[in-house]
């Protein structure tokens, strides 16, 4: 992307990347997304970013879409979650949280509350991994994405829920579904679509991580994504 003329910004949510934080300490979706709130606030007025979401990464951007509708200029979910109000119904967990029951026992939990409490963060097993993340990936990149995997904050997660606010509807958005996902599966994605239909939807013959399966065919559809025409119009534009 850089390459094309971007400037990319890769945000550490807390307990992600280099942030240090340990999930099983976030207890709010709000405390786990406070670093792209952040780098939000921080950007000038005049300013204007696209923001890209993959996985549970959906739920940061449609937060960010309530918050700072006027500093985003396009948001894009891949094999995300998008949910416009987050997790408030039975039907929204259904259709916004992975169900990976099919492949066994895959979690180790953690529970920074107790025992008897819910469980705060959880990691698929490194024996599940490949299996359910990525099957269409090349081995070699799979290797190093799961010596980097670390423990998700499920209880943070989960208790995202919005408001409507601001102007959230006024961002354009364009979905990437991926055919072949064993996470956010293609049922999930086409229900979160048909609920909250975006501006266009486009699809990959990947599994969940088509940065790794396929990661040129991502970058035309990032590309393409960017340069549609997003004008004060976009609403009366058929998703393509």
């Amino acid at each position: 992307m850089e390459n094309s003329g971007f400037k990319v910004s890769c945000i550490d949510l807390k307990s992600a990347g280099i942030d240090q934080t340990d999930a099983d300490s976030l207890h709010s979706f709000d405390d786990y997304n406070q670093p792209l709130m952040d780098f939000l606030a921080a950007l000038p007025q005049n300013e204007q970013v696209i923001l890209v979401g993959h996985s549970a990464g959906g739920l940061s951007v449609t937060q960010a879409c309530h918050k700072f509708a006027k500093k985003i200029r396009l948001a894009v979910y891949v094999a995300a979650t998008m949910l416009k109000l987050g997790y408030w119904t039975d039907q929204d967990l259904k259709d916004g949280v992975p169900d990976l029951s099919e492949f066994g026992d895959v979690y180790q939990l953690g529970f920074g509350l107790g025992q008897d409490k819910p469980p705060t963060s959880a990691l698929v097993k490194k024996e599940f991994q490949r299996n359910i993340f990525y099957p269409l990936s090349p081995p070699e990149d799979s290797t190093l994405a799961g010596m980097l995997m670390r423990p998700g904050p499920i209880l943070a997660l989960t208790s995202a829920r919005f408001k409507e606010e601001g102007e959230v509807e006024k961002v354009p958005r364009v979905y990437i579904r991926t055919r072949h996902d064993s996470v956010v599966k293609p049922e999930q994605q086409e229900a979160m679509i048909k609920r909250w239909p975006p501006l266009s939807v486009y699809e990959l013959d990947s599994d969940h991580s088509p940065l790794f399966s396929t990661p040129f065919l991502l970058f035309g559809l990032l590309l393409k994504a960017a340069a549609f025409d997003v004008g004060t119009n976009f609403e009366t534009r058929p998703p393509s």
